[in-house]
């Protein structure tokens, strides 16, 4: 069985500005933390505009690239569903083709979303992806253990070479007993940013373990010049420092007879913000922040975050949220999330407008999309 995601339809009808001095609601249940950013956090206006839907069906972040096909400056989008990813191109996010399947050099044996996709200067694309397996160390094969891989395209995305998976959970960290409909354990639903100065590429992921300390949104980071071989090369933020996790001693004999050492005590990240009512307790009640989606914004000069935020086990929408920072290199700079949308659907990203605006790159005015739809413009002021 592939986690199969069903969207809440609740969208709100009125207009909705997010004045960031107010507290939110459930706020009081939420541990602040300082930000020198927080003070002077901007705005954000969501104003109704003619809809727009990206090519398929979609049930994770879809990430846009721009590149040049026959001299023609063009738009590819990656939307994934049930674990299969297509591509689709255009000539703006309004007009693009239709979807066609994407296609792995090794492919998993389960599903995969790619979420995220950072072209270097060569133009080749390195995409970042959500995997599930089922919980088979429970003896659950209907729930799943999300984990984030890498793979690289030199086509545009029609095909990848995977590269394996880069940041992983601990099989004993899985929570068995969970009452969770979908994940009960692992890591997911990644979003990346390249540093400003190409150096690193940040991991914003959603941490599903039962201990419900570490579950929410924590943050990787990987050597730039490292994204060709990015098995154990990842590290990850934990109470003000970054942590690199540890190889196997024993070489492993792949099926083609080559030995090599797998990639297997990765660290857990200390959550952005605390989960305050967990997971995988029983009772159904959830209050957990997941499903990152960060861009530069050129017009703020900030790093903004849109956020999902869960009230209960079935993944249904308390709201959807905003954080912003100046840098990617300290985690603590993040804001504290302000809610944008109350209800709203999974997935809220921003696909920033014009010839150069992506899912990693906006100003001060693009479009607010959530499961692979738009319904609003969303606006940024000072």
């Amino acid at each position: 069985m592939q986690k199969e995601r069903v969207v809440s339809p609740r969208i709100a009808a009125l207009v909705v500005t997010a004045v960031f001095v107010a507290s939110s609601p459930l706020a009081d249940s939420i541990v602040s933390h300082a930000s020198a950013a927080q003070s002077a956090a901007p705005h954000v206006t969501l104003t109704p505009a003619l809809p727009i839907g990206l090519p398929g069906e979609v049930d994770s972040n879809s990430p846009a690239v721009w590149d040049t096909v026959d001299g023609q400056p063009t738009l590819f989008v990656i939307t994934s569903f049930a674990g299969q990813p297509s591509v689709a191109s255009g000539p703006s996010v309004s007009r693009l083709g239709e979807p066609t399947a994407i296609s792995f050099s090794s492919p998993r044996p389960y599903g995969t979303w790619m979420e995220a996709i950072v072209a270097d200067d060569a133009g080749t694309w390195y995409g970042y992806y959500h995997s599930e397996e089922p919980a088979n160390v429970c003896g659950r094969p209907d729930r799943f253990v999300a984990s984030i891989g890498a793979a690289r395209s030199s086509d545009h995305g029609h095909t990848w070479d995977d590269l394996g998976i880069i940041l992983a959970a601990d099989p004993s960290s899985v929570a068995c007993d969970s009452t969770n409909r979908y994940v009960i354990g692992g890591v997911g639903d990644v979003s990346v940013m390249l540093g400003p100065d190409k150096t690193d590429l940040y991991l914003f992921f959603s941490q599903y373990e039962k201990d419900s300390a570490v579950q929410g949104v924590a943050v990787g980071r990987l050597l730039w010049a490292a994204r060709d071989h990015p098995i154990g090369r990842v590290s990850v933020w934990n109470d003000g420092t970054w942590l690199h996790g540890r190889l196997q001693r024993t070489p492993t004999i792949s099926p083609d007879g080559t030995s090599h050492r797998v990639w297997f005590d990765y660290p857990e990240g200390t959550p952005l913000v605390p989960t305050t009512e967990a997971w995988h307790d029983g009772d159904d009640v959830v209050n957990a922040f997941w499903g990152p989606s960060v861009h530069w914004n050129e017009y703020l000069q900030q790093y903004v975050m849109l956020l999902n935020r869960a009230k209960d086990e079935e993944y249904d929408e308390e709201g959807i949220y905003v954080s912003f920072a100046p840098r990617l290199d300290d985690p603590s700079l993040w804001s504290m999330p302000e809610k944008i949308l109350s209800g709203g659907r999974w997935y809220p990203q921003v696909l920033g407008l014009g010839g150069d605006g992506t899912d990693k790159l906006s100003g001060a005015t693009a479009r607010l999309f959530m499961s692979g739809r738009s319904e609003w413009a969303i606006s940024f002021t000072r």
